[in-house]
């Protein structure tokens, strides 16, 4: 069960929320499913080097609401709004509808599957030896507080003639236990001899202890 399905679906109203929240008919569904496909897709194409690593979806009525959790907020916003105004016209002429746009920064980029993932993928397709990429995002994850980090690649490695699986991981990664919040990441790095999936989990601790740490913080704030 923990290899085979998806860690943040399986968790899914347990430490996960949906990414998309709306509820259709049955004859609208199809058409907003695909709808919200293509947002996704135009903002991570469009935006490919900002370090988006989710993009949550609610709906209400005839209006769209935007969250993006990125790590360079920088680039989306633009000068004095410019760039995020321009995004926000895009998407309302792409989906007929009124689209507001909200910026989650994501603070801790090596502790998110997706951005560590994305990070492997670009390396290797700079010709980075997949090996010691692989172990520096392993450390860098450990030194920012993951528990246990997983990472595999598949694919002609290093050029090889028979493809292979690579698989390096530090900590534990306890994918049967539902409380665990663990991450999940896949990217694809393109490549003069083939693609290289890969595949990152990161295991960040039980939700309890998570949600006691952050109120111990805000505590503290106060």
């Amino acid at each position: 069960m923990g290899q085979k399905v998806l860690p943040t679906g399986l968790r899914i109203g347990i430490v996960e929320d949906w990414r998309s929240r709306w509820y259709a008919g049955k004859n609208q569904f199809k058409t907003i499913l695909t709808e919200d496909y293509c947002v996704r897709k135009f903002i991570k194409d469009r935006y490919k080097f900002a370090g988006i690593p989710k993009i949550e979806i609610e709906r209400k009525g005839e209006e769209l609401t935007i969250l993006l959790s990125c790590a360079r907020p920088g680039l989306i916003i633009g000068r004095k709004g410019a760039e995020i105004d321009k995004l926000r016209a895009e998407l309302e002429t792409l989906t007929a509808k009124k689209v507001s746009i909200n910026i989650v920064e994501v603070t801790k980029p090596e502790l998110d599957a997706q951005l560590v993932a994305e990070g492997i993928g670009e390396q290797i397709e700079k010709r980075a030896s997949f090996r010691r990429t692989m172990k520096k995002a392993i450390e860098m994850a450990r030194q920012s507080g993951a528990l246990g980090v997983k990472v595999i690649l598949s694919g002609r490695l290093a050029g090889a003639e028979i493809a292979r699986r690579e698989v390096q991981s530090e900590g534990s990664i306890p994918l049967h236990t539902l409380q665990a919040v663990i991450d999940y990441g896949f990217a694809v790095a393109v490549t003069t001899y083939g693609t290289i999936g890969v595949k990152v989990w990161i295991f960040k601790g039980l939700a309890k202890d998570i949600r006691e740490k952050s109120d111990g913080a805000d505590a503290k704030t106060r």
